[in-house]
């Protein structure tokens, strides 16, 4: 709902702060003191189109903000999100501003926005009844989803979407396999080729590491001995070996260990070191004969790297990731069908065909159901708002192929009065014809209804007396379940309100100006009665005021 709402130079607001609350509100005074002004303030925050003739004059700009609580409202979040203009998780800020120069400027949650998105953000937050754009009732897409939450069909129209985007891609796909057969052909020919080259490869990353060190060994095997040899001559069978030394100086200092003592740790440590250096002979003499000098094998083995090497090259990829080349051309073969077989394709197409007509004929039936029932219970209420004789309809025309919403498009259309013929509600002329429309739409469907905050300009134009109670009372019952607020002239409608707001204007200091009061029981009454008895207002006129709105409290 609708928090606040800041106004600061727009047209003859020079600034206003306003607080809102749950309920039905109403919005009295004298006519031309402002009242639809601030609608239109509202309407420019949520991306109406403006320039630089709503700038108050003498100001540079005009600036208006408005707080919405959305805590309820996941699919705005969800769109905030999306669009990187998410705030607070229970608030969202709107602000536009406007220059003396016509440049217009927009942000959402302190973020700069474009208008668009300032309209779609709006969509999920406010409906203006009236002579406005901003009103989702005269878009196809919002009527027919209304008409499917009436009749509880949104899981049925979610599963037509899906079914219709299962269906239109394997149709791009055989479309795309008949036009281009020629080419996907000698496609699926090279892949086939290019599979059966890389499976016979049958290249395997831990093998070829292993690979790649046996080939160091045959090709150094003669190093390798070499090596071999030339560290056990030094150790032991050289002249002077190490281990010859070893062997003399300990028996060196075993002679003299009947002197000092503490030679004997020393001698045990040079004990140790002629062990390691014996065995590491006896290690190495092991390991020299197991060296061998192999060509066939190492023949063998380079023919093996070349082979992998001469395949990498060739699909210009490493050796290490010859297995993606080959997982992604197997893949792209499966997308192209494998064998080519067109034929396959095109059952797969007629199947998800019949699976989506399946799905959007049943949607369609529950359409066809609800929209007799919708367009009864409108029809009705219609009969109460001064518009004896009008008709609400629901059309349903039938699409020659159907889309992602079904097999018709949903319209709803209007007769005003007896003998008019119905016409689609977007073409409604009348302001208040359209504001009293709406609100017996809104009244029929209020339990499903998604936008949380609504407002209705005009909606008392051209009736009075019993009818105009009547519509007091509607906007009363709408507003326990939404917040709503109305611009209204009539005393009935603005008794049946759970608060009532007054618009002044002063003039003053060369410049006109608009106010708004926030009206108690003891200003209700006097601002009904004015507008029950004109000029003069006497204590018949104050007391049929306060019984108005004792009877609608039930004082």
């Amino acid at each position: 709902m609708l928090r606040a709402l800041n106004i600061r130079d727009f047209v003859i607001v020079d600034r206003m702060d306003l607080e809102f609350t749950s309920g039905f509100t109403v919005l009295t005074g004298e006519t031309g003191a402002g009242k639809s002004i601030l609608i239109d303030a509202l309407a420019m925050v949520l991306g109406e189109r403006g320039d630089a003739g709503v700038v108050r004059q003498g100001a540079d700009r005009s600036e208006i903000s408005a707080e919405f609580e959305v805590a309820l409202l996941k699919p705005l979040q969800r769109w905030l999100s999306a669009n990187d203009l998410a705030g607070d998780d229970d608030a969202c800020l709107m602000r536009r501003v406007i220059d003396s120069g016509g440049r217009s400027r927009a942000f959402i949650n302190g973020r700069a926005c474009t208008l668009q998105q300032l309209r779609e953000a709006g969509e999920h937050l406010v409906d203006i009844h009236g002579q406005h754009e901003h009103q989702s009732l005269m878009r196809a897409a919002a009527q027919r989803g209304l008409l499917d939450a009436y009749a509880g069909l949104g899981d049925a129209a979610d599963a037509v979407a899906a079914a219709w985007r299962r269906w239109q891609d394997i149709r791009q796909q055989l479309t795309a396999l008949e036009t281009n057969a020629a080419a996907f052909a000698a496609e699926r020919e090279q892949l086939e080729w290019q599979v059966r080259e890389l499976d016979a490869l049958k290249f395997d990353p831990d093998e070829w590491q292993e690979l790649l060190a046996e080939h160091a060994r045959l090709a150094h095997a003669q190093s390798l001995i070499e090596g071999a040899q030339y560290a056990m001559d030094a150790l032991s069978e050289g002249d002077n070996s190490s281990v010859t030394q070893l062997a003399a100086v300990s028996s060196r200092l075993g002679q003299l260990l009947d002197y000092d003592a503490r030679l004997k740790d020393i001698i045990d440590v040079i004990a140790s070191a002629q062990a390691q250096a014996q065995e590491a002979v006896y290690m190495l003499r092991d390991y020299q004969q197991r060296l061998d000098l192999d060509p066939q094998r190492l023949r063998e083995v380079e023919q093996r790297l070349d082979a992998v090497h001469a395949s990498a090259r060739k699909y210009r990829v490493t050796p290490d990731t010859l297995p993606e080349a080959l997982a992604r051309a197997k893949e792209r073969l499966d997308q192209l069908g494998g064998s080519g077989d067109v034929e396959t394709v095109r059952q797969r197409e007629a199947a998800a065909r019949d699976a989506y007509l399946s799905e959007a004929k049943r949607l369609s039936a529950g359409r066809k159901k609800a929209a007799r029932k919708l367009a009864g219970k409108v029809t009705a209420a219609m009969q109460t708002l001064a518009m004896a004789g009008g008709s609400f309809e629901v059309a349903l025309n039938p699409l020659a192929e159907g889309n992602a919403s079904g097999l018709e498009q949903v319209e709803f259309l209007v007769s005003a009065h007896k003998g008019i013929a119905p016409r689609p509600l977007a073409k409604v002329a009348s302001g208040g014809e359209l504001s009293r429309i709406s609100l017996a739409i809104q009244t029929v469907t209020n339990e499903i209804a998604q936008v949380p905050t609504l407002i209705f300009d005009e909606v008392d134009a051209g009736i009075g007396g019993r009818v105009a109670e009547i519509v007091g009372q509607m906007l009363r019952k709408l507003g326990k379940q939404h917040q709503v607020m109305c611009v209204t002239h009539l005393p009935q409608v603005a008794a049946s309100a759970d608060q009532q707001w007054q618009v002044t204007k002063t003039a003053g200091d060369s410049k006109v100006l608009s106010h708004v009061t926030v009206l108690g029981d003891p200003q209700r009454i006097e601002e009904i009665a004015r507008m029950l008895g004109g000029v003069k207002i006497t204590a018949t006129t104050r007391k049929h005021a306060a019984e108005m709105l004792g009877a609608v409290n039930g004082k």
